[in-house]
């Protein structure tokens, strides 16, 4: 009987890898014997325009400037006051994530969370009638990024909503962020309903109030970044899973919240309410994040992105060289896993200034830190320690503030670079939320999304024309 393998078998197999070395290296640490081959995707972009910015003699200096900026930043909590003090937003205006949209580009679950401020402002006397002055464009709309603010999913912050607020020692920049919901029907995610409404009211007028006094009271400011670094250890990434740094932030607040003089139930509900929202750190992760990036602002030359972010229609980009130009393109609808009977047709393409994490290199970047996370967003282990590879070559450095241990405690990767984007074709992986696509609906599921190759094309040839004015 022949072989019905053709002797395929019969010796040693020949190995020949192409692509990405962690699979090259991993054969390796076996024993085998392998062959690489220098083969990557193909990319994108005018060669001109990649040609341009290879050889522009600014580049490596700017990025390195870039570089030092984003590593040097740190993040400390001095404050929690209402947006309206620290924002100065101008009367009847309400603040959105991603690049700026329009009431009627806005999608479902934006509208759904613009109505819900609206009425919770006192804007409003229902649902309907918030859809109404919307409409109208008697209430105006601008994008958190702005403002120095970041907001997670919708992001919509309203004058009367407590915000963290956030200090970078090294450069004295200041970010904001609002205070986290908690899961489930809430307004980031869309929902209006009086279940959110009351939840609102109640972070108006116990919660915000009890850790605005909990923060100023405290020795010395909370080092948020730190907490960032030591959650990359204890299993979170710093995006879709923050249950580690919730409890450490916890930790860190809880004896000056017992000690702020308030009715002893409401400082019951407060500890009560943090200890069961496991994204509780998240907003305070964003705006560390942010200070980071907003440092390497303005840096001639440097390709470096500053800002990845999405509106639930649009995701725009931002880089270093480009000041507060936005490059977008239609926002990808997010694949992963869903809550209940919610399924693919139920989900709302991207949405959320929560992949500021990306830009900074941790979440979707670094999710061989946390390999739990595939249990909640989908993929294997094996799929996010290659992830977390792959995202290395799109980057510029390594943040040895943020040692993934499974790595050898190797910093995670930071930067993302236009030019490696374009060269390789690869696109930044991100670890998202996924909200209804109907205004009202609320969380849907959580999964994984990359930007849109427009952004990248854009930000390519604006960078590539700053480079030929500069010479």
């Amino acid at each position: 009987m022949s072989d019905p393998l053709g002797g395929l078998l019969a010796a040693p197999p020949s190995i020949v890898a192409a692509g990405v070395e962690v699979f090259s290296t991993a054969l390796r640490q076996q024993g085998v014997a392998v062959t690489d081959v220098d083969w990557r995707p193909p990319g994108f972009g005018d060669p001109e325009d990649l040609a341009q910015l290879a050889l522009d003699p600014r580049r490596a200096a700017a990025n390195r400037v870039a570089v030092e900026r984003v590593l040097a930043a740190g993040s400390v909590l001095v404050d929690v006051r209402p947006a309206r003090e620290v924002l100065d937003l101008p009367d009847r205006t309400l603040l959105h994530s991603g690049p700026p949209l329009t009431w009627e580009t806005a999608s479902g679950p934006m509208r759904g969370a613009l109505m819900g401020a609206a009425v919770f402002e006192g804007w409003a006397t229902d649902p309907d009638d918030a859809e109404r002055v919307l409409a109208a464009g008697e209430i105006s709309l601008d994008p958190c990024h702005h403002h120095r603010t970041v907001g997670p999913m919708a992001g919509v912050t309203s004058p009367s909503m407590w915000m963290w607020c956030l200090q970078d020692p090294a450069s004295g920049g200041q970010a904001w962020c609002n205070l986290n919901e908690g899961l489930g029907k809430v307004l980031r995610m869309g929902a209006f309903n009086e279940e959110v409404q009351t939840r609102l009211a109640w972070m108006r007028d116990v919660l915000g109030p009890v850790l605005s006094a909990a923060v100023r009271s405290r020795p010395e400011p909370l080092d948020v970044k730190a907490i960032l670094a030591q959650m990359l250890q204890m299993g979170d990434e710093g995006h879709n899973r923050n249950r580690a740094g919730s409890l450490m932030a916890l930790r860190e607040l809880s004896p000056s919240i017992v000690a702020v003089d308030a009715p002893s139930s409401d400082i019951a509900e407060v500890l009560r309410f943090i200890g069961g929202n496991e994204h509780f750190y998240l907003n305070l992760g964003m705006p560390t994040a942010k200070l980071a990036m907003d440092a390497a602002r303005g840096v001639p030359g440097s390709t470096m992105v500053t800002v990845l972010s999405r509106n639930g229609t649009e995701f725009g980009i931002q880089t270093a060289g480009t000041g507060d130009r936005w490059f977008t393109g239609p926002a990808n609808t997010p694949v992963g896993l869903f809550l209940g009977d919610y399924g693919p047709e139920d989900a709302n393409p991207d949405i959320g200034d929560s992949a500021i994490m990306e830009a900074y290199g941790v979440g979707g970047f670094s999710m061989a830190a946390a390999p739990a996370i595939v249990r909640f967003v989908g993929g294997s282990v094996p799929d996010a320690l290659a992830t977390t590879e792959r995202m290395y070559q799109l980057t510029l450095t390594e943040n040895p503030a943020m040692q993934i241990p499974i790595m050898g405690f190797r910093g995670s990767p930071t930067g993302i670079d236009v030019l490696k984007v374009a060269r390789t074709g690869w696109l930044p992986q991100i670890n998202t939320g996924m909200a209804g696509r109907v205004a009202g609906t609320g969380q849907v599921g959580a999964g994984l999304v990359q930007p849109p190759q427009q952004c990248f094309e854009q930000a390519l040839a604006a960078l590539a024309e700053e480079s030929r004015a500069a010479v």
